[in-house]
């Protein structure tokens, strides 16, 4: 039931869920006074603020194309995803403050073993929601819902580092392992901010299809092209859900308008049966010009 769950459903869900584990690592936070812990909820209010950017931006994405935006508006997911990468910085760079804080003064590992699992229930729901996340951003190609399950797992990883570093720590009563820890978390978030970021200016610069489906592509014109001489020049983008293809296409010069345009019908229908989010351009081209070039197409 979940998997088929709408991207503006699953931002709302993002909403809640965030919400949900922020209290959870608060009180996980309020019980131990651990440093790591509270580095581990710093994180969750950048997860409520991601969440909420992910729901204005797939709900705006969702907008028909207009007057001002004739291609649509399906890149304000990136932006979205871009933010969020900042705010996941900016959540890095407080937990370092707090960790480098307590450093110069440890406290003892005296916490109860109870914060721990309130943590760790937080974790397991987090765990659930990301993999879901993952799972649809990729089926709905959304670049918002894809980052806020990739800024939840590396949210995953850092909570079950945290918990067996300080259970480590409350088994020894080294105290001073849970700012290194903190630290660590503050590396690794670093580390997610950066990616969701460059992952995300990635598609803002107009990045071509992966090399998979610009393959599946050349076939389906391929085998769609009865009546063309050739076709060249194939060019791909994504935005968002949203996937642009533009190609040449040649025909005999003597060919009716009408035959060509049927021709370019049955590519553009055949593209959109298997690309349903495809957008498609083809420029028609008369035997002669390339002839002309020097180029033979037959």
């Amino acid at each position: 039931m979940l998997t088929r769950l709408t991207a503006a459903q699953m931002a709302t869900g993002s909403i809640l869920v965030a919400l949900a584990v922020a209290v959870l690592k608060a009180a996980a936070w309020g019980i131990t006074g651990s440093v790591a812990l509270l580095s581990d909820a710093l994180e969750s209010l950048v997860n409520i603020g991601g969440a909420v950017m992910a729901w204005f931006a797939v709900r705006y994405a969702q907008r028909p194309p207009d007057a001002g935006h004739p291609y649509g508006h399906h890149k304000a997911e990136y932006v979205s995803a871009v933010v969020e990468g900042s705010m996941i910085v900016v959540a890095a760079l407080l937990i370092v403050n707090q960790a480098v804080a307590a450093l110069g003064q440890p406290a003892a590992a005296d916490w109860s073993a109870a914060g721990l699992a309130v943590n760790a229930l937080a974790m397991a729901v987090n765990l659930v929601w990301a993999r879901l996340l993952l799972h649809r951003g990729r089926q709905l190609k959304s670049p918002a819902l894809t980052a806020g399950g990739r800024h939840l797992m590396s949210d995953v990883w850092t909570s079950a580092g945290v918990l067996v570093g300080l259970a480590l720590a409350l088994a020894s009563g080294w105290g001073i392992l849970d700012p290194l820890l903190a630290l660590l978390v503050a590396v690794n978030i670093l580390r997610e901010g950066w990616l969701v970021i460059a992952a995300s200016v990635s598609g803002l610069m107009d990045t071509a299809a992966p090399a998979e489906e610009r393959a599946r592509i050349e076939q389906i014109i391929h085998n769609s092209g009865n009546g063309a001489l050739q076709v060249h020049g194939l060019k791909t983008r994504r935005a968002g859900r949203a996937l642009f293809i533009e190609f040449h296409m040649v025909v005999d010069g003597a060919m009716p308008v009408r035959a060509a345009h049927d021709i370019c019908d049955r590519m553009e229908a055949a593209l959109i049966t298997v690309l349903p989010d495809a957008q498609v351009v083809i420029h028609v081209e008369p035997e002669h010009k390339l002839e002309a070039a020097g180029i033979h197409p037959r």
